[in-house]
Protein backbone atom coordinates (compact mmCIF):
# COMPACT_ATOMS: atom_id res chain seq x y z
CA UNK A 1 0.00 0.00 0.00
CA UNK A 2 1.49 3.33 -1.05
CA UNK A 3 0.49 6.79 -2.06
CA UNK A 4 0.74 7.44 -5.79
CA UNK A 5 -0.39 9.79 -8.49
CA UNK A 6 -3.59 8.81 -10.28
CA UNK A 7 -2.06 6.86 -13.15
CA UNK A 8 -5.13 7.29 -15.37
CA UNK A 9 -4.98 11.07 -15.23
CA UNK A 10 -1.32 11.86 -15.80
CA UNK A 11 -1.15 14.90 -18.08
CA UNK A 12 2.16 14.79 -19.89
CA UNK A 13 3.79 18.18 -20.58
CA UNK A 14 4.52 18.91 -24.23
CA UNK A 15 8.30 18.82 -23.77
CA UNK A 16 8.07 15.21 -22.56
CA UNK A 17 6.41 13.98 -25.76
CA UNK A 18 9.92 13.75 -27.23
CA UNK A 19 10.90 11.58 -24.26
CA UNK A 20 7.93 9.30 -24.94
CA UNK A 21 8.98 8.97 -28.59
CA UNK A 22 12.57 8.18 -27.58
CA UNK A 23 11.37 5.51 -25.15
CA UNK A 24 9.17 3.97 -27.86
CA UNK A 25 12.15 3.75 -30.20
CA UNK A 26 14.34 2.26 -27.47
CA UNK A 27 11.86 -0.44 -26.51
CA UNK A 28 10.99 -1.53 -30.07
CA UNK A 29 10.08 -4.14 -31.24
CA UNK A 30 8.31 -4.67 -27.90
CA UNK A 31 4.68 -3.50 -28.25
CA UNK A 32 1.29 -4.09 -26.61
CA UNK A 33 -0.35 -7.42 -27.41
CA UNK A 34 -2.91 -7.53 -30.22
CA UNK A 35 -5.04 -9.96 -32.21
CA UNK A 36 -2.00 -11.20 -34.13
CA UNK A 37 0.01 -11.98 -30.98
CA UNK A 38 0.63 -15.69 -30.42
CA UNK A 39 -0.46 -16.60 -26.87
CA UNK A 40 -1.70 -19.77 -25.14
CA UNK A 41 -5.26 -19.45 -23.84
CA UNK A 42 -4.19 -20.03 -20.24
CA UNK A 43 -1.04 -17.88 -20.35
CA UNK A 44 -2.11 -15.80 -17.34
CA UNK A 45 -2.12 -18.93 -15.17
CA UNK A 46 0.57 -21.06 -16.80
CA UNK A 47 3.34 -18.51 -17.44
CA UNK A 48 6.53 -19.14 -15.47
CA UNK A 49 9.42 -16.90 -14.45
CA UNK A 50 12.49 -16.54 -16.68
CA UNK A 51 16.00 -16.05 -15.31
CA UNK A 52 16.52 -13.03 -17.57
CA UNK A 53 13.68 -11.19 -15.86
CA UNK A 54 15.88 -10.71 -12.81
CA UNK A 55 17.83 -8.11 -14.82
CA UNK A 56 14.87 -5.74 -15.14
CA UNK A 57 15.03 -2.25 -13.56
CA UNK A 58 13.12 -1.60 -10.29
CA UNK A 59 9.44 -2.51 -10.51
CA UNK A 60 8.17 1.07 -10.16
CA UNK A 61 10.30 2.30 -13.08
CA UNK A 62 9.06 -0.54 -15.28
CA UNK A 63 5.45 0.24 -14.34
CA UNK A 64 5.84 3.97 -14.99
CA UNK A 65 7.55 3.23 -18.31
CA UNK A 66 5.09 0.68 -19.66
CA UNK A 67 1.75 1.72 -18.17
CA UNK A 68 2.05 5.47 -17.60
CA UNK A 69 4.35 6.64 -20.36
CA UNK A 70 3.85 4.10 -23.15
CA UNK A 71 0.21 3.20 -22.33
CA UNK A 72 0.58 -0.57 -22.23
CA UNK A 73 -2.47 -2.28 -20.69
CA UNK A 74 -2.32 -3.29 -17.03
CA UNK A 75 -4.49 -6.34 -16.35
CA UNK A 76 -4.74 -5.38 -12.68
CA UNK A 77 -4.34 -7.21 -9.40
CA UNK A 78 -4.72 -10.89 -8.72
CA UNK A 79 -3.85 -13.10 -5.77
CA UNK A 80 -0.15 -12.54 -4.94
CA UNK A 81 0.10 -10.23 -7.97
CA UNK A 82 0.27 -6.42 -7.86
CA UNK A 83 0.09 -5.82 -11.61
CA UNK A 84 0.44 -7.64 -14.92
CA UNK A 85 1.35 -6.16 -18.31
CA UNK A 86 1.15 -8.39 -21.41
CA UNK A 87 3.63 -7.53 -24.17
CA UNK A 88 4.28 -8.69 -27.71
CA UNK A 89 7.86 -9.48 -28.65
CA UNK A 90 8.41 -10.69 -32.20
CA UNK A 91 4.84 -11.94 -32.38
CA UNK A 92 4.82 -13.91 -29.12
CA UNK A 93 3.14 -12.97 -25.82
CA UNK A 94 5.10 -12.45 -22.61
CA UNK A 95 4.01 -11.07 -19.26
CA UNK A 96 5.82 -8.42 -17.23
CA UNK A 97 4.49 -8.96 -13.73
CA UNK A 98 5.17 -7.76 -10.21
CA UNK A 99 4.47 -10.80 -8.05
CA UNK A 100 5.02 -11.31 -4.33
CA UNK A 101 8.44 -12.83 -5.09
CA UNK A 102 9.42 -9.86 -7.23
CA UNK A 103 9.32 -8.39 -10.72
CA UNK A 104 9.91 -10.69 -13.67
CA UNK A 105 9.35 -11.71 -17.28
CA UNK A 106 6.97 -14.66 -17.54
CA UNK A 107 6.23 -16.97 -20.45
CA UNK A 108 5.12 -20.51 -21.18
CA UNK A 109 8.11 -22.88 -21.39
CA UNK A 110 10.65 -20.30 -20.09
CA UNK A 111 13.73 -22.44 -20.78
CA UNK A 112 12.98 -22.30 -24.49
CA UNK A 113 12.66 -18.49 -24.44
CA UNK A 114 15.53 -17.31 -22.25
CA UNK A 115 17.29 -15.64 -25.18
CA UNK A 116 14.19 -13.62 -26.06
CA UNK A 117 13.59 -12.78 -22.38
CA UNK A 118 17.14 -11.44 -22.12
CA UNK A 119 16.52 -9.28 -25.20
CA UNK A 120 13.29 -7.97 -23.64
CA UNK A 121 15.10 -7.09 -20.41
CA UNK A 122 17.79 -5.26 -22.38
CA UNK A 123 15.18 -3.28 -24.36
CA UNK A 124 13.36 -2.27 -21.20
CA UNK A 125 16.66 -1.23 -19.61
CA UNK A 126 17.42 0.95 -22.63
CA UNK A 127 13.94 2.48 -22.66
CA UNK A 128 14.16 3.19 -18.92
CA UNK A 129 17.30 5.25 -19.49
CA UNK A 130 15.60 7.15 -22.31
CA UNK A 131 12.62 7.87 -20.03
CA UNK A 132 14.69 9.34 -17.19
CA UNK A 133 13.38 12.93 -17.70
CA UNK A 134 9.86 11.55 -17.38
CA UNK A 135 10.68 9.80 -14.09
CA UNK A 136 12.17 13.03 -12.74
CA UNK A 137 9.00 14.88 -13.68
CA UNK A 138 6.85 12.24 -11.96
CA UNK A 139 8.93 12.44 -8.80
CA UNK A 140 8.76 16.25 -8.72
CA UNK A 141 5.00 16.16 -9.29
CA UNK A 142 4.58 13.70 -6.42
CA UNK A 143 6.67 15.75 -4.00
CA UNK A 144 4.68 18.90 -4.75
CA UNK A 145 1.47 17.10 -3.78
CA UNK A 146 0.26 15.11 -0.80
CA UNK A 147 0.06 11.64 -2.37
CA UNK A 148 3.32 10.68 -0.73
CA UNK A 149 4.56 8.60 2.20
CA UNK A 150 7.42 9.52 4.54
CA UNK A 151 9.37 6.55 5.88
CA UNK A 152 9.23 6.08 9.63
CA UNK A 153 12.48 5.04 11.37
CA UNK A 154 11.39 6.23 14.81
CA UNK A 155 11.48 2.78 16.41
CA UNK A 156 14.93 1.96 15.05
CA UNK A 157 16.42 5.30 16.11
CA UNK A 158 14.84 5.00 19.56
CA UNK A 159 16.37 1.54 20.00
CA UNK A 160 19.79 2.98 19.12
CA UNK A 161 19.31 5.69 21.75
CA UNK A 162 18.22 3.14 24.37
CA UNK A 163 21.21 0.91 23.61
CA UNK A 164 23.78 3.65 24.19
CA UNK A 165 21.88 4.90 27.23
CA UNK A 166 21.95 1.41 28.75
CA UNK A 167 25.69 1.07 28.12
CA UNK A 168 26.30 4.50 29.63
CA UNK A 169 24.32 3.63 32.76
CA UNK A 170 26.28 0.38 33.13
CA UNK A 171 29.60 2.27 33.06
CA UNK A 172 28.33 4.88 35.52
CA UNK A 173 27.33 2.04 37.83
CA UNK A 174 30.81 0.54 37.53
CA UNK A 175 32.39 3.89 38.40
CA UNK A 176 30.19 4.23 41.48
CA UNK A 177 31.01 0.72 42.65
CA UNK A 178 34.73 1.33 42.07
CA UNK A 179 34.57 4.57 44.06
CA UNK A 180 32.89 2.78 46.95
CA UNK A 181 35.49 0.03 46.86
CA UNK A 182 38.39 2.49 46.91
CA UNK A 183 36.99 4.33 49.91
CA UNK A 184 37.59 1.20 51.96
CA UNK A 185 41.25 0.88 50.94
CA UNK A 186 44.27 2.18 52.81
CA UNK A 187 46.42 4.94 51.28
CA UNK A 188 49.07 2.40 50.22
CA UNK A 189 46.44 0.17 48.62
CA UNK A 190 44.95 3.14 46.75
CA UNK A 191 48.34 4.19 45.36
CA UNK A 192 49.07 0.63 44.28
CA UNK A 193 45.64 0.32 42.72
CA UNK A 194 45.98 3.53 40.71
CA UNK A 195 49.06 2.14 38.94
CA UNK A 196 47.04 -0.80 37.70
CA UNK A 197 44.06 1.43 36.89
CA UNK A 198 46.03 3.62 34.49
CA UNK A 199 47.70 0.60 32.87
CA UNK A 200 44.31 -0.44 31.39
CA UNK A 201 43.70 0.49 27.71
CA UNK A 202 40.80 2.76 28.63
CA UNK A 203 39.66 4.03 32.01
CA UNK A 204 36.04 3.84 33.14
CA UNK A 205 35.88 7.64 33.06
CA UNK A 206 36.96 7.71 29.41
CA UNK A 207 34.40 5.07 28.51
CA UNK A 208 31.63 6.99 30.26
CA UNK A 209 32.53 10.18 28.35
CA UNK A 210 32.48 8.36 25.00
CA UNK A 211 29.19 6.66 25.76
CA UNK A 212 27.65 9.93 26.96
CA UNK A 213 28.61 11.48 23.62
CA UNK A 214 26.99 8.53 21.83
CA UNK A 215 23.81 8.92 23.88
CA UNK A 216 23.60 12.62 23.04
CA UNK A 217 24.27 12.02 19.35
CA UNK A 218 21.63 9.26 19.23
CA UNK A 219 19.13 11.54 20.97
CA UNK A 220 19.50 14.34 18.44
CA UNK A 221 19.34 11.89 15.52
CA UNK A 222 16.12 10.46 16.99
CA UNK A 223 14.49 13.82 17.60
CA UNK A 224 15.45 15.30 14.21
CA UNK A 225 13.55 12.41 12.64
CA UNK A 226 10.60 12.26 15.01
CA UNK A 227 9.95 16.02 14.88
CA UNK A 228 9.23 15.77 11.14
CA UNK A 229 6.75 12.96 11.71
CA UNK A 230 5.13 14.78 14.62
CA UNK A 231 4.65 17.85 12.44
CA UNK A 232 2.89 15.65 9.89
CA UNK A 233 0.63 13.98 12.46
CA UNK A 234 -0.20 17.41 13.91
CA UNK A 235 -1.32 18.57 10.47
CA UNK A 236 1.39 21.22 10.18
CA UNK A 237 2.83 19.54 7.06
CA UNK A 238 0.67 18.29 4.21
CA UNK A 239 2.87 18.03 1.10
CA UNK A 240 6.12 16.38 0.14
CA UNK A 241 7.77 19.72 -0.58
CA UNK A 242 6.90 20.94 2.92
CA UNK A 243 8.32 17.75 4.45
CA UNK A 244 11.49 18.07 2.36
CA UNK A 245 11.84 21.72 3.33
CA UNK A 246 11.57 20.93 7.05
CA UNK A 247 13.96 17.97 6.71
CA UNK A 248 16.61 20.29 5.24
CA UNK A 249 16.47 22.71 8.18
CA UNK A 250 18.45 22.45 11.40
CA UNK A 251 17.34 20.81 14.65
CA UNK A 252 16.13 24.10 16.15
CA UNK A 253 13.65 24.75 13.35
CA UNK A 254 12.37 21.19 13.54
CA UNK A 255 11.77 21.67 17.28
CA UNK A 256 9.86 24.90 16.63
CA UNK A 257 7.68 23.13 14.05
CA UNK A 258 6.32 20.89 16.81
CA UNK A 259 6.49 22.91 20.03
CA UNK A 260 5.18 26.35 20.94
CA UNK A 261 8.05 28.33 22.47
CA UNK A 262 5.51 30.58 24.17
CA UNK A 263 4.82 27.63 26.46
CA UNK A 264 7.35 27.87 29.35
CA UNK A 265 8.23 24.17 29.56
CA UNK A 266 8.83 23.91 25.83
CA UNK A 267 10.97 27.05 25.92
CA UNK A 268 13.03 25.74 28.84
CA UNK A 269 13.70 22.45 27.07
CA UNK A 270 14.52 24.29 23.84
CA UNK A 271 17.11 26.47 25.57
CA UNK A 272 18.67 23.59 27.52
CA UNK A 273 18.81 21.21 24.57
CA UNK A 274 20.14 23.88 22.22
CA UNK A 275 23.03 24.49 24.61
CA UNK A 276 23.69 20.76 24.94
CA UNK A 277 23.67 20.38 21.18
CA UNK A 278 25.98 23.35 20.74
CA UNK A 279 28.54 22.05 23.20
CA UNK A 280 28.46 18.30 22.74
CA UNK A 281 27.75 17.95 19.04
CA UNK A 282 30.06 20.78 18.01
CA UNK A 283 32.78 19.09 20.03
CA UNK A 284 32.71 16.28 17.48
CA UNK A 285 31.75 18.33 14.41
CA UNK A 286 34.56 20.87 14.82
CA UNK A 287 37.51 18.58 15.31
CA UNK A 288 37.13 17.77 19.04
CA UNK A 289 38.68 21.09 20.08
CA UNK A 290 36.85 21.10 23.40
CA UNK A 291 33.18 21.66 24.15
CA UNK A 292 33.79 25.41 24.35
CA UNK A 293 36.02 25.43 21.26
CA UNK A 294 39.20 25.93 23.25
CA UNK A 295 41.49 25.07 20.36
CA UNK A 296 44.48 27.12 21.50
CA UNK A 297 46.16 28.04 24.75
CA UNK A 298 48.49 30.99 25.12
CA UNK A 299 51.29 31.52 27.60
CA UNK A 300 50.58 33.79 30.55
CA UNK A 301 51.55 34.35 34.14
CA UNK A 302 48.49 32.32 35.10
CA UNK A 303 49.70 29.40 33.02
CA UNK A 304 48.20 28.09 29.80
CA UNK A 305 44.97 30.03 29.08
CA UNK A 306 42.41 28.76 26.53
CA UNK A 307 41.47 30.81 23.49
CA UNK A 308 37.94 29.99 22.34
CA UNK A 309 37.18 29.39 18.68
CA UNK A 310 34.71 31.90 17.20
CA UNK A 311 32.28 29.24 15.90
CA UNK A 312 31.40 28.38 19.51
CA UNK A 313 30.60 31.99 20.35
CA UNK A 314 28.62 33.12 17.30
CA UNK A 315 31.16 35.79 16.39
CA UNK A 316 34.33 36.26 14.42
CA UNK A 317 36.39 37.24 17.47
CA UNK A 318 38.44 35.06 19.75
CA UNK A 319 37.73 35.17 23.47
CA UNK A 320 38.88 33.94 26.86
CA UNK A 321 35.35 33.35 28.14
CA UNK A 322 32.29 31.45 27.05
CA UNK A 323 29.14 29.92 28.51
CA UNK A 324 29.54 27.32 31.22
CA UNK A 325 29.96 23.72 30.12
CA UNK A 326 27.04 21.32 30.63
CA UNK A 327 28.46 18.19 32.27
CA UNK A 328 27.55 14.83 30.77
CA UNK A 329 25.33 13.63 33.66
CA UNK A 330 23.39 16.90 33.66
CA UNK A 331 22.99 16.81 29.87
CA UNK A 332 21.67 13.27 29.91
CA UNK A 333 19.25 14.09 32.73
CA UNK A 334 17.82 16.92 30.63
CA UNK A 335 17.48 14.54 27.69
CA UNK A 336 15.66 11.92 29.76
CA UNK A 337 13.28 14.55 31.12
CA UNK A 338 12.56 15.75 27.60
CA UNK A 339 11.89 12.20 26.37
CA UNK A 340 9.05 12.00 28.90
CA UNK A 341 7.78 15.43 27.88
CA UNK A 342 7.96 14.53 24.18
CA UNK A 343 5.17 11.96 24.42
CA UNK A 344 3.02 13.80 26.96
CA UNK A 345 -0.30 15.65 26.66
CA UNK A 346 -1.61 16.11 23.12
CA UNK A 347 1.42 14.34 21.62
CA UNK A 348 0.79 11.04 23.43
CA UNK A 349 -1.27 9.44 20.61
CA UNK A 350 1.62 10.03 18.18
CA UNK A 351 3.80 7.61 20.15
CA UNK A 352 1.40 4.78 19.31
CA UNK A 353 1.74 5.45 15.58
CA UNK A 354 5.41 6.35 15.36
CA UNK A 355 7.15 4.20 17.94
CA UNK A 356 4.96 1.12 18.17
CA UNK A 357 4.55 0.59 14.42
CA UNK A 358 6.73 0.92 11.34
CA UNK A 359 3.98 2.72 9.44
CA UNK A 360 5.12 5.63 7.28
CA UNK A 361 3.56 9.04 7.62
CA UNK A 362 0.96 9.24 4.85
CA UNK A 363 0.69 12.83 3.70
CA UNK A 364 -2.78 12.37 2.22
CA UNK A 365 -3.99 11.56 5.73
CA UNK A 366 -2.43 14.76 7.00
CA UNK A 367 -4.04 16.77 4.21
CA UNK A 368 -7.54 15.30 4.65
CA UNK A 369 -7.59 15.57 8.44
CA UNK A 370 -7.38 11.83 9.23
CA UNK A 371 -4.35 12.27 11.46
CA UNK A 372 -5.84 15.32 13.17
CA UNK A 373 -8.89 13.25 14.16
CA UNK A 374 -6.73 10.34 15.33
CA UNK A 375 -4.59 12.67 17.45
CA UNK A 376 -7.64 13.53 19.56
CA UNK A 377 -7.17 10.42 21.73
CA UNK A 378 -5.05 7.31 22.17
CA UNK A 379 -8.11 5.18 21.39
CA UNK A 380 -8.62 6.89 18.03
CA UNK A 381 -4.94 6.46 17.16
CA UNK A 382 -4.96 2.80 18.23
CA UNK A 383 -7.88 2.19 15.90
CA UNK A 384 -6.23 3.95 12.95
CA UNK A 385 -2.88 2.24 13.50
CA UNK A 386 -4.51 -1.19 13.76
CA UNK A 387 -6.41 -0.61 10.53
CA UNK A 388 -3.35 0.61 8.62
CA UNK A 389 -1.12 -2.21 9.88
CA UNK A 390 -3.71 -4.66 8.55
CA UNK A 391 -3.83 -2.88 5.20
CA UNK A 392 -0.04 -2.79 4.99
CA UNK A 393 0.24 -6.49 5.80
CA UNK A 394 -2.37 -7.33 3.18
CA UNK A 395 -0.56 -5.20 0.61
CA UNK A 396 2.83 -6.76 1.40
CA UNK A 397 1.36 -10.25 0.99
CA UNK A 398 -0.55 -9.14 -2.13
CA UNK A 399 -3.77 -10.52 -0.65
CA UNK A 400 -6.17 -8.42 -2.69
Amino acid sequence: MSAALDDKNVNLPDHLERVRAAAERAIAPIRPTGESTEAPQNLLFSAQRTDAGRKLPPYYLVYFLLVDLLKFKNLGQFEKLAWSVPIDYKGKAYLIEHRKMGLGIFVDNPQAHETEAAEIAARIQKATKAARPYFEWRAESAVNGSKLNVKNHTGELHQRFQYFLGEYKNIVGEIQREDERRKKLSLEERISGWNGYFSEPYTLTEKSAWLASSVIDAFFSFTEHVFIHLAILQGKIGTGSEAASLASTDWANKFKAVFDLQEPTSKRFYDDLTEIRRQHRNFVAHGSFGKQGEAFTFHSGAGAAPVLLPHMRGSRKFSLTGPSTVKDPAAIQVILSFMEYLWSDAREPARIYLQRTNLPAILTMAADGTYARAMQSCEEMESLAEYLVGQWSQSADMDW
